[in-house]
């Protein structure tokens, strides 16, 4: 069985995750700790645990357990004390203190959630991504003009889960994204060990393209900048594939993002904008059915349009290992 290693954070993997999930390989998820926004974050300050929000994503778009499961861990409170936080977060909180360990939280939520595949924190310390000298913070930089993105590290310095390491060299292929860029998938690519095992592996790198500019953090970027902006942290022609969306969405959304300041990431041709590239191009209609519908109680916003994830999957499975 071929293995599968995701690489990311937040509802991009979750999206990846679900899709993935489907076929016959063995998957793991590498999930990043520099979350600090929303029921996590406040997790994190009153507890002193590691952020659960986006580990807790992975382990239910890995659940095979009845729905009412999957829906109980995704459960938000809408109301009392418990207002905004989510239960799975508080479970795997709650777990860490029990065992004195993340790792055996997560393995153990693992175990009840029936998860087809390993969830797999990038690191055990408990860090915080730093933009330059004013912004600290996940959450703050979010929400924040990111001017100088060379300046992005983690504080206090962090170091790989050895496991993830050995995940990274022992996969068949790597799937890096979709997912907000600087603060989802960028923190993990910070963590030293990271970026020497993904240049070690032997396995096909695919880098799938976020669908949306994010205002203040990726205007303007088209495929190409998203491509040569990963390999700065990887190393140079380390992309194998890039998959993307090939398809405008519905005009009503493209308005209801434009009033946030963000923008569609330019639709590319394979044949005209690619024509001279180390890496091959997988373009297709990506973009999910409908509108995503914000929870009541959830206090980060999310993202309305998000790829399909049998669609990305699919395209994944079939050009980057042959089919399985």
């Amino acid at each position: 069985m071929k293995s599968v290693v995701t690489i990311g954070g937040g509802t991009g993997q979750f999206t990846l995750l679900s899709g993935l999930k489907k076929y016959p390989v063995r998957l793991t998820a590498i999930v990043s700790m520099a979350d600090d926004g929303g029921s996590t974050g406040v997790l994190r300050d009153e507890l002193g645990v590691l952020p659960p929000g986006d580990i807790r994503q992975c382990l239910v778009a890995l659940s095979e357990s009845d729905m009412i499961m999957r829906e109980l861990f995704n459960y938000r409170y809408e109301q009392g004390g418990l207002k905004g936080h989510n239960f799975g977060n508080i479970f795997l909180s709650t777990l860490e203190k029990i065992t004195g360990s993340f790792e055996e939280a997560v393995r153990v939520a693992g175990m009840v959630l029936a998860t087809r595949g390993e969830v797999i924190p990038v690191t055990t310390r408990s860090v915080s991504l730093v933009g330059g000298q004013a912004l600290c913070g996940e959450n703050v930089i979010n929400s924040a003009e990111l001017k100088d993105k060379t300046g992005l590290r983690l504080e206090p310095e962090a170091y790989a889960n050895p496991k993830a390491v050995m995940a990274i060299e022992q996969a068949d292929c790597l799937v890096i994204g979709p997912g907000n860029f600087y603060c989802s998938i960028v923190p993990n690519l910070l963590v030293k060990g990271i970026p020497e095992a993904i240049g070690r592996s032997k396995a096909v790198l695919v880098y799938n393209c976020n669908l949306m500019n994010k205002a203040g953090h990726t205007d303007g970027y088209t495929v190409a900048d998203y491509i040569d902006e990963v390999e700065r942290f990887i190393g140079k022609n380390r992309v194998n594939f890039v998959t993307f969306n090939n398809r405008l969405p519905e005009k009503d959304l493209l308005e209801r993002y434009g009033e946030e300041g963000k923008s569609l990431v330019p639709v590319a041709s394979a044949d005209e904008d690619f024509a001279d590239v180390p890496y091959r191009p997988l373009p297709a209609d990506l973009i999910s059915p409908g509108a995503f519908v914000q929870k009541p109680g959830d206090a980060v916003r999310r993202t309305l349009i998000r790829h399909d994830p049998d669609v990305l999957a699919a395209l994944i499975i079939q050009n980057c290992l042959g089919g399985v």
